[in-house]
């Protein structure tokens, strides 16, 4: 028998310390992510080597002695695609695999590996083939090597350029029709999320650092069935699910996209219709990954790309996940996760410990999502009579009721509503702090 599966390529990273850039991840600590990436997207990394550098340089990103070191490597490594984690300009990547006689490629061009082998839908299949194209333009020259015809004079001209222009608009075109189709898509989107805003149900959108747990919390608190998996990315489009919060209403949980370190700017961009799904958000969960090493750092990176996306502001729960991980015992790991948070992040006035494969402190994480929720919400105290089921059925399920009693002349609600059902209930309203004559209550029955 002689098997047909292609062979995983043997990858080696490579990272620089930028001086100065205080704000970046330690290269070490990069190449980890980096290396996760690669195994995602299916490579075998057989090897990593970093360089401090005051700046990178023009020709090939890294000082010539290092491009040495690591063309010396190959010998002993036999790696076959090397991978730089920052974005290589197309000099410095032709530079480069014309020196080390093998595929280069930067941390852009893996995320979009990885997000092209995760799209599902044809709406996240438009968004990464929009983002691989942008990315492609510019490298253009380096595809046809054999055909170009640098210079001038007689012999130089010929098929080469001709070859490259029509590449060339062949890819613009493409990009206009894959901007034309997306912009079809964020309208259709749009008009989704004001018929949902016309409901009255809340919107929660789930966010946070990609493999955080996003996926799995939605599937065990909504019943969704999201695939999972302990990867980066492993879930790329958008899913929503009704959630009830006990007595406390209905809302709708948005699953999002994970957020990365160094996640490209193009990439952002081509996502847009996905991310608008954020802007219309009531609530934002913030899930983190506790357990990680790098907590403090992906807490960071998430708020930094929300100042970016003008969603800083937007009502946070944070969410700390896998507390699991951190002790078999869940209260014991409610106080580690709790004490962890607070050193590396402060204090935050919602914050809930949960493990989401476990089901650990979901009510808490209700209760808290609940007060988030009604702090936006009228406080109003209403008497609906008994011929008006249906508003009864509108504040129970758009919602939030903290009293309920039947009176002899209607239902006595006192809680929050949507401030979008203010002229509904204003004919029953009673003043707030006006208690409603004592009577004896009706049994449910006799309704």
């Amino acid at each position: 028998m002689v098997s047909t599966q292609e062979k995983a390529e043997r990858a080696f990273l490579v990272g620089a310390d930028i001086s100065g850039n205080r704000s970046a991840w330690p290269a070490r600590d990069s190449l980890e992510e980096l290396a996760q990436l690669a195994r995602t997207a299916g490579a075998e990394v057989v090897g990593s080597l970093t360089q401090r550098l005051p700046k990178p340089t023009a020709t090939f990103y890294l000082g010539r002695g290092k491009v040495r070191e690591l063309k010396e490597c190959r010998t002993q490594v036999n790696y076959n695609l090397v991978i730089f984690d920052d974005e290589l300009t197309p000099n410095q990547q032709r530079s480069l695999e014309e020196t080390l006689e093998v595929k280069v490629i930067d941390r852009t061009a893996l995320i979009l590996d990885v997000f092209a082998q995760r799209a599902q839908t044809r709406e996240g299949r438009l968004q990464v083939e929009l983002a691989q194209h942008e990315y492609l333009l510019p490298r253009l020259a380096g595809r046809w090597p054999h055909l170009e015809r640098l210079g001038g004079g007689i012999g130089t001209r010929g098929p080469g350029e001709t070859q490259l222009e029509s590449d060339r608009r062949l890819v613009e075109e493409r990009i206009h029709r894959l901007k034309k189709q997306l912009e079809d898509v964020r309208r259709h989107r749009s008009l989704y999320r004001q018929r949902r805003l016309s409901e009255g149900l809340p919107v929660v959108a789930i966010i946070g650092y990609t493999n955080a747990g996003k996926s799995t919390l939605l599937n065990a608190m909504a019943g969704a069935q999201v695939f999972t998996e302990d990867k980066l990315f492993a879930t790329l489009d958008p899913t929503t699910r009704r959630l009830t919060l006990s007595d406390k209403g209905t809302v709708l949980l948005t699953d999002t996209v994970g957020f990365i370190h160094k996640l490209p700017p193009r990439l952002v961009a081509a996502f847009r219709a996905t991310l608008e799904e954020l802007r219309d958000a009531h609530l934002l969960l913030h899930v983190v990954d506790i357990a990680s090493d790098h907590a403090a750092r992906q807490i960071r990176t998430v708020q930094k790309i929300l100042e970016e996306l003008d969603l800083v502001d937007k009502p946070q729960v944070t969410v700390l996940n896998k507390v699991d991980q951190l002790s078999s015992d869940f209260r014991q790991g409610e106080r580690k996760a709790l004490s962890r948070y607070v050193r590396i992040a402060g204090k935050d006035p919602y914050r809930v410990a949960i493990s989401a494969t476990n089901g650990w402190g979901f009510n808490k994480l209700q209760e808290i999502m609940a007060q988030a929720l009604a702090e936006r919400m009228l406080s109003l105290t209403v008497l609906v009579p008994y011929d008006h089921p249906d508003l009864v059925s509108i504040f129970r399920e758009k919602g939030m009721i903290n009293r309920q009693r039947f009176l002899d002349n209607g239902v006595l609600l006192q809680g929050r509503i949507p401030e979008q059902y203010r002229d509904l209930f204003h004919p029953y309203r009673l003043p707030t702090r006006t208690s409603p004559p004592r009577q004896p209550a009706t049994p449910l029955s006799g309704l």
